[in-house]
């Protein structure tokens, strides 16, 4: 064990966060990149991929059955200094998610056009986005491998380089969005397709590099070489058991979202377009209390595999406290700001004052959140990865989509109609999953644990 991972794993919650912050900022400003710059380019543009990137959002939940398996796991073995362990989970991890990949990047080319009509997309919204979700999804295993290289970098927490990948990314995929909409020194005009080849080239360059990085960071501790032994039926069992509870409560998410487009492509290609504009910005009220809970994960996986069960306890409860404040705090500030910052997009003033609208809204919505960001990856990362799920499906589908629909649909409110079902559920679930982390169910569940007496039994 080199000397700097040994000093990593002492790593500070801030040390950690920060460069996640960053990161996630810059996927963010990636999307909101394609977003302003096709702005200039129409709306409707907007709106199109708007709804392709709901359908990609789905499939990168399942590239999460493995990534999110990889980095519980990793970090808990690492914990328990069982570093030859943690190399061999990583290995499974980067071919199977390859594949697995390979297989829905496919699936998605071939049947994704047929889930655009099912979800009753405008006609004048079809071609476009169509164009988009079979380039950037027809490449999304690209994306699956960036997701588990990135996982098992984080749980190493070797977060920096990770961040200065991304920024790379984002530098390329702006300068691309640029040469593609507006066409300098002769290139052809391309719109949504050229921001989708745009997305992918920047994909791919930065799939290069982050390889790169990972062989060089763990030289000597990805044994590539044991599975052409034998099938690696523990350790893909082990990654599936922790990855799958908690993709699950991801996939049920962007599932119930799907619905709830569905709702608002009823309501028109304004409400639709309101939406996508009002969500980017909020993307960056909800950045600080994601960055928090991976960094809060990272660190609990290391405490609960080192059995240090108090410590866990302690932070999660601190890093909560954090990500309410911060979050509330932004949240205002957005609101104060949301005519000048929905503006950048457009001008259309009923757009405006809608957006506006819902962003007040988003000062009750994101403490709510918050609650869910933090306290569900601490569960996952101690191993207690069932009970998100059940209650997540419980309460998004018995009650967001419900609740939206009732005051979205039925009782005419729209857009402030779906935002209250929002509300209910995200103060629903984050309630419920601090009840259950101060239960203390989870210090009984610690994967490492099970999985050594597994070995022996």
């Amino acid at each position: 064990m080199t000397k700097k991972a040994k000093t990593a794993r002492n790593a500070t919650l801030f040390a950690l966060t920060w460069p996640i912050f960053i990161e996630i900022l810059l996927h963010m400003l990636m999307g909101n990149a394609d977003t302003l710059m096709l702005s200039q380019y129409s709306d409707d543009a907007v709106a199109a991929v708007g709804v392709s990137n709901q359908l990609l959002m789905v499939i990168i939940v399942m590239f999460g059955f493995i990534a999110t398996g990889t980095s519980v796991l990793v970090a808990q073995h690492l914990g328990a200094n069982q570093d030859e362990d943690a190399g061999r989970v990583a290995t499974v991890s980067i071919i199977g998610n390859f594949i697995f990949g390979l297989f829905l990047s496919l699936l998605l080319f071939a049947a994704g056009p047929a889930i655009l009509l099912m979800m009753g997309l405008p006609e004048e919204l079809l071609k476009e986005a169509t164009l988009y979700l079979q380039i950037v999804g027809g490449f999304s295993f690209i994306q699956s491998v960036l997701m588990t290289i990135g996982a098992v970098l984080r749980s190493h927490q070797f977060t920096k380089d990770v961040m200065y990948i991304t920024i790379g990314m984002n530098i390329l995929n702006v300068i691309g969005n640029y040469l593609f909409i507006f066409g300098p020194f002769g290139i052809p005009v391309l719109g949504v397709t050229g921001v989708a080849i745009s997305t992918t080239i920047s994909r791919t360059l930065g799939l290069i590099v982050i390889a790169f990085v990972l062989f060089y960071r763990l030289k000597g501790r990805l044994p590539f070489s044991f599975m052409r032994r034998s099938f690696p039926s523990y350790e893909l069992k082990s990654l599936l058991k922790i990855g799958i509870p908690s993709a699950g409560e991801h996939l049920s998410y962007n599932g119930s979202q799907l619905v709830i487009t569905f709702f608002i492509v009823m309501m028109g290609t304004e409400a639709l377009t309101t939406k996508v504009y009002t969500q980017n910005i909020m993307m960056f009220i909800l950045l600080f209390a994601i960055a928090i809970g991976q960094g809060t994960q990272i660190i609990i996986g290391h405490q609960v595999g080192a059995k240090k069960l108090d410590e866990a306890y302690e932070r999660c409860i601190r890093s909560l406290k954090i990500a309410i404040a911060v979050s509330t705090s932004m949240a205002v500030i957005v609101y104060f700001s949301s005519r000048p910052l929905l503006s950048i997009f457009t001008n259309n003033e009923q757009i405006i004052t809608a957006g506006a609208t819902l962003l007040l809204l988003t000062i009750i919505l994101e403490p709510g959140r918050a609650f869910n960001l933090v306290v569900i990856n601490c569960l996952r990362a101690a191993g207690d990865v069932k009970f998100p799920v059940y209650l997540g499906i419980l309460s998004m589908w018995g009650v967001s989509i419900p609740v939206a629909y009732f005051f979205g649909v039925h009782m005419g409110l729209g857009l402030v109609g779906v935002w209250i079902g929002f509300i209910a559920d995200e103060w629903l679930r984050g309630l419920l999953m601090l009840w259950r982390w101060r239960q203390g169910h989870w210090r009984e569940m610690s994967f490492v644990r099970r999985s050594k007496e597994d070995q022996l039994a």
